[in-house]
């Protein structure tokens, strides 16, 4: 087929030999299967700002750091040039997401180069050959649904000890291929320890995991895996291969309103006798 313009630049520096066909296209990228070398792989083309479905949001921004300041400056303003580092940012974070979990041990496509917006990374297979289907389009049993429920919790813990919440996991952002469920997209990953929404997101991916897997095995439905991993990662306890139970207590002891008033206005005569001190020390 023909080279799309976004790709040019990868065959002109000889990253990319040849580009085979699309192979999909969706709310934020167009991937391409991709020929390089002798290795057949993918590239995924980011949809421009005003081309994608999905919005950048404060909720999965927070907490992103970016090194220069000038960048920064003006990414918070909103300039031309901002918009332009937001968007290269954003898609960054997929890149370094996917070459921090891949490294400890994730099932996530193994990412080989970033260029010119475009992302060169592994193409999943099915045990035929084919190009992994996406989970929605998988024909389920009852008995299946546990066992890619079950690996894919263990993923969803092994990303938050790596640091990382996916922030929009469901059964359209994971493929199977012949070895099982396999996450992508991950341009709005979270930084669970710098991001106040994290445990949002987390208890939102693990919902979405049971309600889908729930439709053929009822019995997850009631399972509640999202706040026992969180408990365990506030307390440091959790790790690659907790052994989890799904079923979490929540703290149903009424709040003693009146300790906590009590608390409050200790803590106001505190701080009015420091500034009376402060005042005095002053003097006229």
């Amino acid at each position: 087929m023909k080279t799309p313009k976004r790709i040019l630049p990868l065959v002109e520096d000889g990253l990319v030999d040849e580009v085979i066909r699309q192979l999909m296209s969706g709310k934020e990228a167009t991937v391409y299967v991709v020929r390089c070398g002798t290795e057949i792989r993918c590239a995924k083309v980011y949809k421009e700002a005003d081309q994608r479905s999905f919005r950048q949001s404060v909720d999965y921004t927070e907490g992103r750091k970016v090194k220069n300041s000038r960048r920064a400056r003006a990414m918070e303003k909103g300039t031309r040039y901002g918009r332009k580092a937001q968007e290269e940012a954003w898609q960054n974070a997929e890149v370094d997401a996917l070459y921090k979990l891949a490294a400890a041990g994730v099932r996530v496509p193994q990412p080989y180069n970033f260029h010119e917006g475009v992302l060169l990374m592994e193409l999943l297979t099915d045990s035929e050959g084919n190009a992994a289907p996406r989970l929605n389009d998988v024909a389920l049993t009852a008995e299946r649904s546990r066992e890619y429920h079950r690996i894919l919790i263990t993923q969803v813990v092994r990303m938050l000890c790596a640091g990382i919440v996916h922030g929009d996991l469901s059964e359209y952002n994971v493929l199977v291929d012949g070895l099982g469920p396999v996450i992508i997209d991950l341009p709005q990953a979270i930084d669970a320890a710098a991001n106040n929404q994290a445990c949002k997101m987390l208890l939102r991916d693990v919902e979405n995991l049971a309600t889908y897997f729930g439709q053929f095995a009822p019995e997850l439905l009631s399972t509640d895996y999202g706040n026992e991993i969180w408990s365990l990662y506030q307390r440091s306890e959790l790790h690659p291969d907790s052994p989890l139970t799904g079923r979490f207590k929540h703290d149903e002891k009424p709040v003693d309103l009146r300790s906590v008033m009590r608390e409050i206005n200790d803590t106001l005569k505190e701080e009015e006798a420091r500034q009376l001190a402060r005042t005095l020390r002053s003097g006229p």
